[in-house]
């Protein structure tokens, strides 16, 4: 007889499980199968949305599933391994679905080489990705830099959906917790919900996320080339929170979507969660980039530090209608429309020239599906610096994309209540109302809502000359 240990990280579902069906597979009639949930305190980010979506999805997954009997383990993660072995002696069998993040390989690799002298045996798999970040390489084995050759390979590599099944917890046998161990790690998982300052029970779960997969396939795929840029419509997927926890397997998503009628909005799609896969890769590749400009000659950029600006940034107070709006929904809801997130941090890195890092740092801690590659990837994309990104030159205008993609102004009000009263006409520049029409819309700029905090056109010429000035 021996001990299984199946280890919870990312992937809190029983659908597509790839460590937890081998595991399962590898069982004899004989053997027990022991879950567990390690809870490391120095990855904490108590009272934030983040922090709190992820938590209160790994509790509602044990809950929701008894049969499991977590065992949660709280501590440092090697510390907790090696007092999971003093309890189960008979521990032979570790398994876990691969996490390629620089601090998960660095944890990763101290728990297998305990494994490897306490002559447990480790068993991984990927998981996460369709593809590992180091299969899509160039032909002399190289990473890729550029997303177009990179996405081209990878549509030529096969893709294995052949275990993606239901997880059959019924043919094993689950040990049940029996020691101290447990009630520690309980009590830590008491607290992280206690201290919960969010209410996100409605949002998560496989069955949640399972139903908004098929709805959006069902009624949103087709359109999505056309809707998915207007904040105001349901037009995206809304299934990154679910890939960011595990809840949701990617080869299920892309087995549903290859079953899916050919459309535009399909290839569009399909062209997005590679585009995920892009930025894990160069993540992978260049982890130097969470803290650097990844193109070299702008790593000496002067950026401001200004926290004035920011905070204005980020409570929505910045007098350009759709980036309040969009940092507002943001503040409230824990997610933001992917095509704001561009243009909130065009502006606070183009407009305002505040440092991309602090921008980045406040997305981290405030939505629900933070991906730290993806983000990475996305703020160095918005301030030319990172992997094939927008030229400096191109400085998204906030009031002409107001116009563009929330023309009549649905999005705006939705968020910003001050100016439910103005109309069409104002509702991208409400500073260009008269006095009386400030008065008859119920919003006096510069009390109820703000002026303008910069003239973007003067903005933008000065972030030409500073990026042409400091490039190296």
């Amino acid at each position: 007889m021996s001990i299984h240990v199946m280890w919870f990280r990312k992937d809190f579902r029983l659908l597509d499980n790839q460590a937890l069906n081998l595991a399962i597979k590898q069982m004899t009639n004989a053997d027990r199968l022991v879950c567990v949930f390690q809870i490391n305190p120095q990855q904490y980010r108590e009272g934030t949305a983040n922090h709190d979506y992820f938590f209160t999805t790994v509790k509602a997954f044990f809950d929701s599933h008894p049969e499991l009997a977590v065992h949660y383990l709280f501590g440092d993660p090697l510390d907790s391994f090696k007092q999971l072995k003093n309890n189960y002696p008979d521990w032979d069998y570790l398994y876990f679905n691969e996490d390629e993040s620089l601090f998960g390989y660095q944890r990763d690799q101290q728990v297998i080489e305990f494994c490897r002298d306490a002559g447990i045996q480790v068993s991984t798999k990927p998981d996460n990705y369709i593809h590992s970040a180091k299969v899509v390489v160039k032909d002399d084995g190289t990473p890729y830099r550029v997303f177009t050759p990179y996405y081209k390979k990878w549509l030529t590599l096969p893709v294995d959906l052949s275990n993606s099944h239901q997880a059959d917890i019924g043919s094993v046998t689950i040990q049940k917790p029996q020691n101290d161990q447990q009630k520690s790690g309980e009590s830590a998982m008491s607290q992280l919900i206690t201290k919960s300052q969010h209410d996100f029970l409605q949002e998560i779960g496989e069955d949640v996320a399972m139903r908004r997969l098929k709805k959006f396939l069902r009624t949103g795929l087709a359109l999505y080339e056309k809707n998915r840029d207007i904040p105001s419509l349901d037009g995206t997927s809304y299934l990154s929170p679910y890939l960011k926890t595990g809840v949701l397997s990617i080869r299920v998503i892309w087995q549903l979507l290859i079953d899916c009628d050919e459309s535009i909005g399909q290839i569009t799609f399909m062209k997005e969660l590679v585009w995920r896969e892009f930025y894990k890769m160069i993540d992978v590749y260049h982890p130097e980039q969470r803290t650097k400009e990844l193109q070299l000659h702008y790593q000496q950029l002067p950026w401001r530090q200004n926290q004035h600006d920011l905070k204005k940034w980020a409570a929505g107070l910045t007098g350009f209608p759709l980036i309040d709006a969009a940092m507002r929904q943001l503040n409230t809801t824990g997610w933001m429309h992917n095509r704001l997130r561009m243009l909130t941090a065009s502006f606070l890195t183009k407009d305002l020239l505040v440092d991309w890092r602090l921008g980045e740092a406040y997305f981290a801690a405030h939505l629900i599906d933070y991906d730290p590659a993806s983000n990475v990837g996305g703020w160095q994309w918005a301030a030319s610096t990172g992997t094939d990104a927008v030229p400096y030159f191109r400085v998204f205008n906030p009031t002409t994309q107001s116009q563009k993609i929330d023309s009549e102004g649905i999005f705006i009000r939705r968020f910003l209540p001050e100016l439910r009263d103005v109309p069409i006409k104002y509702i991208h520049e409400p500073h260009l109302m008269s006095k009386a029409e400030q008065e008859k819309a119920h919003c006096l700029i510069g009390k109820d809502y703000p002026l303008p905090m910069v003239n973007h056109k003067e903005a933008r010429e000065l972030t030409m000359q500073w990026f042409k000035q400091h490039k190296q």
